[in-house]
């Protein structure tokens, strides 16, 4: 299962990083059968300067479909506004921009979203989040309501163990990655520090034979990678737990400062600290 290990990745977008895997993905997440024959493109977008992806998935379906798939272990109600600024820089990625001025209507492949959640916190098996539930309301200006001239849907799955299994069962490599998870909780709670149990869950799932091949070809990586992702989450529900009070911009250069260390993209360490870019880039050039 090769990887562009040029850029940071995670485990989800590692493992999801074959296009076998991801018609894999999507005929289970909306129950289809996919002709072998149809290409699969992945289009990922990535931060070439900060060596990050931008987001975690994105691939064509022949050039009739482009499917972004989010992977988060925190709930986050703005995943339609991120998908929607994605969307939009996959397009310009894989079309060709000067035939936008040209007199033909140029056809693009449908856009489908994904958010896949496997955090702590409860949530439903599915859930839809819509941009028009972010927009403000017109009602102080004195303006009737409207239907959304832009609007974006995006599909939240559950898929913590035990959850949504009519799709678990669909794709392998998805329900082996969620008991995966679930393994490394079971750990904690027996005492064991992150680190000791995700390596712990790397010997039990080998000896099982849970992505036995994936994790003796990146157990190490694997290590590193499952550490900095849920140190950051841990942050990032804290900060979400505190709020933003005044003078604590300090500790947010802090946390600022470690996830760049980490390799996160500058989009990422504004939606963890609240920080604005200004600042966010001053860090960066340290």
């Amino acid at each position: 299962m090769a990887a562009n290990t040029k850029y940071k990745a995670s485990v989800f977008s590692t493992l999801f990083s074959n296009p076998d895997t991801l018609r894999e993905l999507y005929c289970a997440l909306e129950g289809v059968s996919l002709p072998p024959d149809i290409p699969i493109t992945i289009n990922t977008l990535e931060d070439v300067l900060f060596m990050g992806r931008l987001n975690d998935i994105s691939f064509a379906i022949g050039d009739k479909l482009v499917v972004l798939i989010e992977h988060q272990s925190t709930i986050n109600p703005n995943m339609a506004l991120r998908l929607l600024i994605y969307i939009g820089r996959v397009y310009e990625k894989i079309i060709d921009n000067k035939r936008m001025y040209g007199a033909k209507r140029i056809p693009i492949p449908r856009p489908e979203f994904y958010v896949l959640y496997n955090g702590t916190a409860p949530y439903p098996d599915e859930k839809t989040l819509k941009l028009s539930d972010m927009y403000e309301s017109m009602e102080t200006l004195g303006l009737p309501e409207k239907s959304p001239l832009l609007e974006l849907e995006a599909k939240v799955i559950n898929i913590n163990h035990g959850r949504n299994e009519a799709i678990a069962l669909r794709c392998e490599t998805l329900r082996w990655y969620s008991a995966f998870v679930a393994k490394v909780r079971d750990y904690e709670r027996e005492g064991l520090s992150l680190e000791a149990a995700i390596r712990e869950t790397i010997g039990y799932c080998i000896e099982h034979d849970i992505m036995k091949e994936f994790l003796e070809e990146h157990g190490t990586e694997v290590v590193s990678m499952l550490f900095g992702e849920w140190s950051l989450d841990e942050v990032l529900e804290v900060r979400y737990e505190e709020g933003r009070e005044e003078g604590r911009e300090e500790k947010q250069e802090e946390i600022a400062l470690n996830a760049l260390a980490k390799g996160y993209p500058l989009e990422t360490v504004h939606d963890i600290t609240g920080l604005d870019m200004e600042t966010i880039e001053r860090l960066a050039s340290r």
